[in-house]
């Protein structure tokens, strides 16, 4: 189980796609995010921006609890 906590982008990332390599896996958890618009607007509300280079640990919060953990 990973805690909640600020995450390097490419860190959770691949944590969610291990077989990727990092930029891959990067697209693959922004398609992710994209595809599901309750999350997408979750993350706005908690200031994320598609070029940040880290998850805040609130963002991490919200993609855990939308997307499950990695």
């Amino acid at each position: 189980m990973w805690p909640i906590q600020s995450y390097n982008k490419f860190a959770l990332s691949l944590a969610y796609f291990p077989a990727s390599n990092d930029r891959s896996a990067t697209r693959h958890l922004n398609r992710k995010i994209q595809g599901n618009p309750e999350l997408c607007n979750a993350l706005q509300q908690a200031g994320y921006s598609k070029h940040q280079h880290y998850f805040s640990a609130r963002q991490v919060e919200l993609i855990f609890r939308y997307l499950g953990n990695p």
